[in-house]
């Protein structure tokens, strides 16, 4: 008996919109920096919702849609940003490496002690 294999598909488990955010996110952070990962999760999240409606909702074809969002597209960020928002979704920035705490500035013991004389 054969077995019969089939091509695993990231929109077919892209069943909520926590889902798909939290999948958007993870590509976002693990992006090599050319934007291939993203411009991959929001095709995977844009085929789950259904292409013709974000056509719609973008004001772009859906061939133009499949194209941009391709391994082989180039989107400009206007594109992508239309996407994003259209499924409404949002992003966010966050420093990569939190800024170590200051503590507050204190007064040498010296004057500490002048000042309560």
């Amino acid at each position: 008996m054969a077995e019969k294999f089939t091509r695993w598909d990231a929109a077919d488990y892209l069943e909520t919109e926590e889902d798909m955010a939290r999948y958007l996110d993870a590509c976002l952070e693990e992006d090599s920096g050319d934007g291939s990962l993203v411009r991959a999760a929001l095709n995977d999240i844009a085929r789950a919702r259904g292409m013709t409606q974000l056509a719609k909702d973008t004001g772009l074809t859906r061939e133009g849609l499949y194209r941009a969002l391709s391994a082989t597209g180039n989107p400009e960020f206007s594109t992508v940003f239309k996407v994003i928002k259209a499924l409404k979704m949002t992003l966010h920035a966050a420093p990569a490496t939190p800024k170590p705490r200051r503590s507050p500035r204190r007064k040498p013991a010296g004057k500490l002690a002048a000042a309560a004389l």
